[in-house]
């Protein structure tokens, strides 16, 4: 068997080896094997989600190392969560892997960036405990449907929500590192939204289903075995990753039902979002992207 990265523990070795093994994966997945829910590899205090300490206001420098630090932890996550489906579905369509070893190289970059980002704060990876709720979404029962829900659309898709989110509250803090990775990052997972977006729906047409159907029925049987998310929906990046209005009120309506559940008394807002003047966020950084972001 191949030293696979899902069995290295530190960060800058698994990245090198995602690189390094990536084409042979594509070539002959099974030379590889997938670790268990709680069998991936790190080199950091691993706690449950809900365990993680509490996070302070952006305008500490402390807290948007913390920030990069949890981002550090998901780019890893998504990274090797591309690789294991490159290796759990061999006969998928030549195309689709072909392009998500492209997607997994891109969360390799992103994992680099974070990791260099760590550096400048002067925090070390483990500074700070993680959780590993994403790559526990995945199990080995799931469809490849299932999967391109899960990561490319569900995972995904919420990182949009929660970056959208973050760059709002750190526009109004002095420009910092984190900032500048974090917007990077956001732009570029547009594009793994539109793969898994494309791709869900080519996989349906495969199998003879109808996406627009499937879509809720689906998520909702996958609740379960999904970290939930009870961020607001950033409708404007979800559009342009590829969500469809009916796609985006059904998320809107089960994120009001998760957030009513958590906080009794809410009055859940209207599914009708404000749009987003996307030009008053700094695109300085790689300028090819800023036609994507708009839309």
């Amino acid at each position: 068997m191949q030293n696979s990265p899902l069995n290295l523990a530190d960060p800058r070795v698994k990245l090198a080896t995602a690189r390094q093994v990536c084409g042979l994966a594509l070539e002959h997945p099974a030379q590889f094997t997938i670790p268990g829910a709680n069998d991936i590899s790190r080199n950091v205090k691993v706690v449950s989600a809900s365990e993680l300490p509490p996070k302070k206001g952006l305008s500490l420098t402390e807290a948007q190392a913390r920030l990069l630090h949890d981002l550090t932890s998901i780019e890893m996550q998504a990274m090797e969560l591309c690789f294991r489906t490159l290796i759990e579905f061999p006969d998928a369509p030549v195309q689709f892997r072909e392009e998500l070893s492209r997607i997994l190289l891109s969360e390799a970059d992103h994992l680099e960036l974070c990791l260099d980002g760590l550096e400048h704060f002067q925090k070390p990876w483990g500074s700070w405990p993680v959780h590993i709720a994403l790559w526990q979404s995945c199990t080995s029962t799931d469809s490849l449907i299932d999967r391109v829900l899960i990561v490319h659309r569900y995972l995904e898709g919420s990182g949009l929500d929660a970056g959208d989110t973050i760059l709002q509250k750190l526009m109004s803090q002095p420009r910092s590192p984190v900032e500048t990775i974090l917007r990077t990052i956001v732009r570029e997972e547009i594009g793994h939204v539109q793969f898994g977006t494309r791709w869900y729906r080519e996989l349906c047409k495969l199998e003879n289903i109808d996406p627009q159907n499937d879509f809720a029925q689906r998520t909702e049987k996958l609740r379960f075995q999904v970290p939930k998310r009870m961020e607001k929906l950033s409708w404007e990046l979800r559009k342009t990753g590829g969500f469809t209005e009916a796609e985006l009120e059904f998320l809107e309506s089960y994120r009001d039902s998760l957030v009513a559940h958590s906080n009794k008394g809410w009055t859940p807002k209207s599914a009708n979002q404000p749009k987003r003047d996307f030009d008053s966020i700094r695109l300085d950084s790689k300028p090819h992207l800023v036609k994507m972001m708009q839309g």
